[in-house]
C-alpha cells in the first residue's frame, strides 16, 4: 500500500509540475505587453501551485529517504544474522564482476 501512496505521490507531482508549467507559459504570454491585474491573479496563482510543488517534493524526499534507511536496516540486520549467506552473494556477486570484466 505504501508503493501506491508513493505512486499516487508522484503521479499527482507530475501532474502539479504540468500545472506549473501551463501557468508559466501563460504567464509569460500575458506579461509579452500587458501588466496589472491579470498578471498579479496569474503571478498568485503561479507561486500558490509552485509551493506546493515544492512541498509535495519534499514530501517524496522523505519517503525515499525513510525507504532507503528501512533497506539500509533490513541489509544490515539480514549480514548480522546469516553472515555466511552475506559471503556468499557477495562471493557470487564478484565471482559474476570478474568474469564479465574478464570477457572484455
Amino acid at each position: 500500500m505504501s508503493e501506491q501512496m508513493t505512486a499516487a505521490n508522484k503521479d499527482k507531482l507530475v501532474s502539479d509540475l504540468k500545472v506549473v508549467i501551463a501557468d508559466t507559459e501563460e504567464l509569460l504570454r500575458a506579461t509579452t505587453g500587458v501588466a496589472g491585474e491579470k498578471v498579479g491573479e496569474l503571478r498568485e496563482r503561479l507561486t500558490v501551485r509552485l509551493r506546493d510543488a515544492k512541498e509535495r517534493i519534499v514530501d517524496l524526499e522523505h519517503v525515499v529517504i525513510d525507504k532507503t534507511k528501512a533497506a539500509a536496516r533490513a541489509t544490515d540486520d539480514f549480514v548480522h544474522d546469516e553472515p555466511w549467506k552475506a559471503v556468499g552473494v557477495a562471493a557470487i556477486v564478484g565471482v559474476a564482476l570478474g568474469v564479465l570484466i574478464g570477457r572484455r
